[in-house]
């Protein structure tokens, strides 16, 4: 059992980070209590924001001392409930660690703070004509502490990969309060286990991350967008493997369907994107690089596989603005599906060639449970965002019939070789499906690694695993 939080804690803790910064009221706890995950609701019994990687170390080594869980508290736009205290304890936010420390334009590496908003580092670094490409679709509000604990991807990991590819060491607060670099400022690293990528996805269960250095590349100098419509979404989906085949890397590769771009449109007030009646999907494609000639030509050949697959007039963004405003509208769709009804947010990855297949089957799901889905994402990495939608269903079916159709497409999307998530973690959300995913022998391994480095289990308990490996531990 966990040990509640008393007043003789709070003044313990309260004497580490100062008293304005452990707060136990219920405004306070109610505020750190929730992420973008639906309508949960799980505040912890303090909030402590701690300064430094020495305050953190003290926080940590009390509560590992006591036996207080402690829940790592980014910057709140997670999809998975990682961020909420389900056992109380202290949410521990890390939002005072928010510097840039260093930009090495010589070796091309940014050593950043937790707290630093992603799309504040990728400014930073352009500034100097480098970029920092992991590129999540809330980069104006979440942290790049968040991004490593969740292995955040985004529109153009298709090219540039997602946040464990960039990271090449990590200083980490261990439960116990003990702190270790993970790895070493260099390209190449074959010294020992990679703690540096155990610990990027491993959603705050095994430590605190308080730095991290980051590779950095020259920035590219131009890119062109197109946006494609499709008659069928089966189509728009089978055009992206063969895209590929084609010999082209866009730096983005988005799928929308027509009633994810129609939201996003209705939320945003933005009506200029006119849609024709027979258009069901599209994609929104993107290249990047240097040379405009090389660009042009990699578009000619994108446009000749599309018409192949039944695109209709594809629209050519004629300069920044139009980019701007075609981006403005695939990052809103998310908000603007949860705005629309009581949902959940399934984010599935498939290998890509099976994209139409695992499309199809959703919607095969949908009609025999009777649900709606609006269905976008990262088509080029095979990362399907699946939003099943309320909309009429009374309570009682949407209760009783969510848990087995999201069961049906895990087991449809594992069968096709994919997995349960390719961005946004497992969480909280998620942990009860995570036997379709792995064996019981496996997830035991990565139960005792999780041991090995919190015996305690005191470091954001309730997630990843499936409730009975917590039930059988703590309650």
């Amino acid at each position: 059992m966990y040990t509640k939080i008393s007043e003789t804690h709070l003044r313990s803790i309260s004497s580490i980070v100062g008293e304005q910064h452990c707060h136990s009221s219920l405004d306070q706890r109610e505020a750190y209590g929730r992420d973008e995950t639906e309508d949960l609701s799980f505040p912890p019994e303090a909030v402590v924001t701690p300064a430094n990687t020495e305050e953190v170390s003290k926080v940590m080594a009390y509560c590992f001392e006591q036996g207080i869980p402690v829940t790592p508290i980014g910057g709140q736009t997670g999809l998975s409930g990682g961020a909420l205290s389900v056992y109380g304890g202290v949410g521990l936010s890390l939002k005072r660690l928010n510097q840039i420390l260093e930009i090495d334009t010589k070796n091309l590496q940014v050593i950043t703070q937790p707290a630093v908003i992603v799309e504040e580092l990728q400014n930073a670094c352009a500034e100097h004509a480098l970029l920092y490409a992991p590129d999540p679709a809330s980069r104006g509000t979440c942290w790049i502490g968040g991004n490593l604990a969740e292995n955040s991807g985004g529109p153009r990991a298709v090219k540039y990969g997602v946040t464990k590819d960039w990271v090449l060491n990590l200083e980490v607060v261990l439960p116990n309060g003990e702190v270790m670099e993970t790895g070493a400022n260099t390209l190449k690293n074959s010294t020992g286990y990679n703690l540096t990528q155990l610990m990027v996805g491993s959603e705050g269960t095994l430590g605190v991350i308080t730095r991290a250095t980051l590779k950095l590349i020259p920035k590219p100098k131009r890119n062109m967008l197109l946006l494609v419509p499709f008659a069928s979404s089966v189509d728009a989906c089978s055009a992206v493997s063969a895209i590929f085949r084609a010999g082209i890397t866009p730096s983005a590769l988005e799928f929308m369907e027509r009633a994810a771009i129609e939201l996003a449109m209705e939320f945003t007030g933005s009506h200029e994107l006119e849609l024709a009646d027979d258009t069901e999907a599209h994609l929104l494609i993107e290249v990047d690089g240097n040379h405009e000639q090389i660009l042009m030509s990699d578009c000619e050949t994108i446009m000749t596989v599309v018409e192949e697959h039944g695109a209709g007039e594809v629209l050519f963004a004629e300069d920044q603005a139009q980019k701007d405003k075609l981006w403005f509208l695939r990052r809103r769709v998310g908000e603007a599906v949860k705005a629309k009804s009581i949902y959940k947010e399934e984010d599935t990855v498939v290998p890509r060639y099976a994209l139409p297949v695992l499309l199809h089957g959703i919607k095969k799901i949908g009609l025999t449970i009777g649900f709606q889905s609006v269905c976008y994402g990262h088509a080029g990495d095979g990362n399907l965002h699946v939003n099943i939608l309320k909309g009429d269903m009374s309570n009682e079916l949407w209760d009783k019939e969510l848990p087995s159709a999201i069961r049906s497409i895990f087991e449809l999307v594992v069968s096709l070789g994919g997995t349960l998530s390719g961005e946004h973690g497992i969480g909280l959300v998620q942990k009860d499906y995570m036997d379709i995913a792995f064996k019981p022998n496996v997830l035991d391994l990565m139960w005792e690694t999780k041991k090995v480095f919190d015996p305690k289990l005191i470091m954001n308990p309730g997630k990843v695993f499936p409730s009975h490996y917590w039930k059988g531990n703590i309650i």
